[in-house]
């Protein structure tokens, strides 16, 4: 119902202009032949070229308004005609202010008036509907008074339309202004938290790991502080450009690494077998440049799929494989049966998250057990990340 409403109100609007004219031609032919009006005596082609050019002004009121005033001046005087009259003061009112509502209203009245002379001097229907008193001021009130008072109740309710509705922006748009201020706050504050006190633990890490790593004389010791040291740096480092994120005015994304660089992925293969992970890779497809957010995307899902391998299967076979499609990236990380053991503890939200990111792209996650291990699997459209 909506739509249709909308539909019949545009082709109301594109159509309404010609419909005017015409209806205004025909009145003024009809006043001119004495079926609504007083019948003329002049031959019957200025009649007819007096209902044209009504017509033809009417339909040009919105870029040209002149000629909407002289039709009607003249359809008036010559075959007191009121329809091009009744049109131009409802415009009068419409558009006009001013110095020129005051000079069309002057006008109005000096046509009125060679009416009243015309009438006089013709005699007959014409002096009787045009210069008897009581007509007159009837008259000017339905020729003039009436649409002229129309036409500025319209343009009043219009500007007050506008007026609301600049209000209504103006005022969104100040509600956005504080949210995003509210949300910058807030961001601040967080940044603020996160390097006072996970900053200064991971710090006090990878400080602890180097002294340990030189103080050691167990070469496994020696390896394994090494890596915590490591470890706690690029973990510094990564959230260094979280902080960054956190702390931008507007929205925006730190760089990240992603799938662009050729050995960020076997990097992160090499760090999760450093930490005792039995890990493979492979590739099936021709590889193709992928765009740089697909590529974090990637990343992210392999990280987050070694860290769950970490922390509940480190002894498991696993395998991260790549494949190449035309239309996007699929990433599989499967690890095998694991024989139990320790298990670090997790907010479980990490997956959650990862699915959420591919299905900004238009992808989707899979995350399941399958014989006796478990799957991750994204689907990652080109289309999507471009």
């Amino acid at each position: 119902m909506a739509s249709s409403a909308v539909a019949l109100r545009r082709v109301v609007q594109r159509y309404a202009p010609l419909l005017l004219a015409v209806t205004v031609a025909a009145a003024v032919w009809a006043s001119a032949t004495g079926d609504i009006g007083v019948r003329s005596s002049l031959p019957g082609a200025v009649p007819l070229a007096l209902a044209l050019l009504s017509g033809w002004a009417v339909a040009m009121v919105r870029t040209r308004r002149w000629p909407l005033f002289l039709a009607a001046a003249v359809g008036w005087l010559v075959l007191a005609a009121a329809a091009a009259g009744v049109v131009a003061s409802y415009q009068a009112g419409l558009r006009l202010h001013g110095r020129r509502l005051a000079g069309f209203l002057a006008g109005a009245a000096v046509v009125l008036a060679g009416g009243v002379l015309i009438g006089l001097a013709v005699g007959g229907v014409r002096r009787m509907t045009t210069a008897a008193s009581g007509n007159v001021l009837m008259l000017a009130v339905c020729l003039v008074g009436l649409p002229l008072v129309f036409g500025l109740w319209v343009r009043a309710r219009q500007e007050t339309l506008a007026a609301l509705r600049d209000r209504a922006e103006r005022l969104e748009r100040e509600q956005e202004a504080r949210a995003d201020r509210v949300r910058a706050e807030e961001r601040t504050r967080i940044a603020r938290e996160m390097h006072d006190v996970v900053a200064h633990r991971v710090s006090l890490m990878v400080v602890h790991a180097g002294a340990l790593e030189v103080t050691a004389a167990d070469p496994t010791t020696v390896e394994a502080a090494a890596l915590i040291r490591t470890t706690g740096r690029q973990a510094l480092t990564d959230l260094r450009e979280v902080l960054g994120v956190l702390r931008q005015a507007g929205p925006g994304m730190a760089p990240e690494r992603g799938l662009d660089a050729l050995d960020a992925l076997d990097e992160l293969i090499g760090e999760s077998r450093a930490a005792g992970l039995r890990v493979s890779r492979r590739d099936e497809g021709v590889p193709t440049a992928l765009p740089a957010t697909l590529g974090r995307t990637a990343y992210r899902v392999v990280q987050e799929a070694l860290t769950n391998v970490r922390k509940h299967a480190a002894d498991a076979e696993t395998i991260v494989c790549l494949r190449y499609l035309s239309d996007g990236l699929e990433v599989l990380v499967r690890n095998g049966p694991s024989e139990g053991g320790t298990t670090l503890p997790g907010a479980g939200q990490g997956l959650l998250g990862l699915r959420e990111r591919v299905e900004l792209l238009g992808g989707r996650l899979e995350a399941r057990p399958v014989d006796g291990g478990f799957l991750v699997r994204a689907l990652i459209p080109m289309a999507g990340a471009a």
